[in-house]
């Protein structure tokens, strides 16, 4: 038989374990996102792997907000954030500080995310786009590549909450498979 667990069995880390932890190499960036809801899962997905900081960017909200915190459960507390107005400038001051930018997007030239190879010495910057425009065209050319989930079935996308999960989780079992 297998027993749930109760959440005092888990041992996760409390904020001040979670800000004191060795983080994953990847931050997030989520450029001109509508949706609270899906920022709040966000935030919950980078506190699950160690994110090093999440950027918001553009239209995208900043906590505290009722229904950020809704979804986050209290990720915005953990989580190191920053609001930036620009995501290109971001983009590019990242990269000068020798983080490769990858854009999620479908596009030319995109990497298949199975066949993305991590590099446990390279901090990555994951940038997740809007529910409709997706992330935009001059920062994925701007971005150092081109990060694409695989897709099957007769939809064009996932939604941003469920593409960062993907994509979090791939680059964070890759940069453990290394360990």
């Amino acid at each position: 038989m297998n027993r749930k667990l109760e959440n005092s069995e888990l041992e996760r880390l409390d904020v001040a374990g979670f800000k004191e932890a060795e983080k994953t190499p990847i931050i997030v960036i989520l450029d001109n996102i509508r949706s609270l809801n899906n920022i709040g899962s966000v935030f919950r997905t980078a506190d699950a792997f160690l994110v090093q900081k999440i950027y918001l960017c553009g239209i995208t909200a900043t906590p505290p907000h009722k229904d950020i915190r809704k979804t986050a459960l209290g990720a915005t507390e953990s989580v190191d954030w920053e609001y930036r107005k620009d995501t290109l400038e971001l983009v590019q001051e990242l990269k000068q500080a020798g983080i490769k930018t990858i854009s999620v997007e479908q596009a030319e030239n995109a990497i298949m995310l199975n066949d993305f190879h991590a590099d446990a010495n390279t901090t990555v910057a994951l940038i997740f786009g809007n529910e409709v425009k997706g992330v935009s065209q001059e920062v994925v050319s701007a971005s150092d590549a081109v990060l694409e989930i695989p897709q099957l079935g007769t939809k064009h996308s996932l939604n941003i909450s469920v593409s960062a999960g993907i994509v979090v989780w791939d680059v964070w079992s890759k940069l453990h498979a290394q360990k």
